[in-house]
């Protein structure tokens, strides 16, 4: 998997980013938010963390915000 990074905005400003790649026998998801919080989730495969992502995105159009 290469790495797959998503910014969701809300009324024109950035308040979330979740970024997935591959790493330590994993995959990871980092995330970062506007008010400077941060983590990340490991997964055991690619596709469970590419889920993951997608569910996140689909939660954060739900509250109005844009994902690019």
């Amino acid at each position: 998997m290469t790495e797959l990074i998503r910014e969701a905005s809300r009324e024109g400003r950035r308040v979330a980013t979740l970024r997935c790649f591959d790493g330590d026998g994993a995959t990871i998801v980092e995330y970062e938010s506007e008010t400077g919080g941060t983590g990340a989730y490991r997964f055991a495969t690619a596709p469970d963390a590419f889920r993951f992502v997608q569910e996140a995105v689909l939660a954060m159009q739900y509250l109005g915000c844009t994902v690019d």
